[in-house]
């Protein structure tokens, strides 16, 4: 076999199953585990898989620049933002991460809900400043401009001295064998100091997110209260997440 069409059949072994097990893959074309290696790093160099132990994964959409994210699945982030605004009750307190998910929910807030917003994000901030009630406490850092959050230790130690009943999560891949994933390794960091910081975590997942992988891992599948979806509930990863007892909420 070519190597185009190794590479085609990757490609399609990968949107078919969701994954690429390297072994199994030498051993079905006759050819060297060295060999599917090889070319699942082309593929990881031009960005259309993340290589994990033993092969690989569907990459995240979710990795580009603050301004495409924004033209991705704009409706799945608004309905995924509408169920996460429903959880925050009047006089709780929320941790709010940044990215485009994540600004939906703080658009998606009542103009005269009385809460506490924590966040690291100018931008949700910004977002909140029509909002009378919401009293908003903005963490400091380094920013992350892929994003448009703080991060790195000055933001870590801010979240430190913070608590709140409440954290919304954004995450760039969902996935039952990676778990929950982002593509900066200090952006996971501030993450994980968030969720830490929140009786409760739900984490904010529109559809394009399911059964992909990026880099870092946030956290175990253990240590959120939930995830927020409007996957189809039939979607195989979904399945898989409900059979092991995350708690999914449909946004439909």
């Amino acid at each position: 076999m070519l190597a185009a069409e190794r590479r085609d059949h990757l490609l399609n072994l990968l949107a078919r199953e969701g994954k690429i097990v390297a072994k199994e893959v030498a051993a079905d074309l006759g050819i060297s585990e060295d060999s599917v290696r090889r070319d699942l790093r082309d593929l990881a160099a031009e960005g259309l898989c993340q290589r994990v132990y033993g092969g690989a994964l569907p990459v995240s959409p979710a990795l580009a620049d603050y301004d495409t994210r924004k033209a991705v699945t704009p409706d799945g982030k608004q309905k995924v933002a509408a169920v996460a605004a429903a959880l925050v009750r009047p006089g709780s307190a929320v941790i709010l991460d940044g990215g485009t998910t994540a600004l939906a929910v703080a658009r998606a807030l009542a103009p005269d809900l009385d809460c506490t917003v924590i966040t690291h994000s100018p931008t949700i901030a910004v977002a909140l400043l029509g909002h009378p009630r919401a009293e908003v406490f903005l963490l400091g850092g380094r920013l992350f401009k892929h994003s448009a959050v703080a991060c790195g230790a000055a933001a870590v130690e801010a979240a430190q001295n913070v608590s709140a009943d409440l954290c919304l999560l954004g995450v760039t891949g969902v996935h039952p064998e990676a778990g929950l994933t982002t593509g900066d390794a200090e952006e996971a960091a501030m993450k994980r100091a968030l969720a830490a910081r929140a009786a409760e975590t739900y984490v904010l997942a529109s559809s394009e997110k399911i059964g992909t992988a990026s880099r870092f891992r946030v956290l175990p599948w253990e240590e959120i209260s939930g995830l927020i979806t409007d996957a189809d509930p039939a979607h195989a990863v979904v399945e898989q997440l409900t059979a092991r007892g995350v708690e999914v909420l449909a946004a439909d």
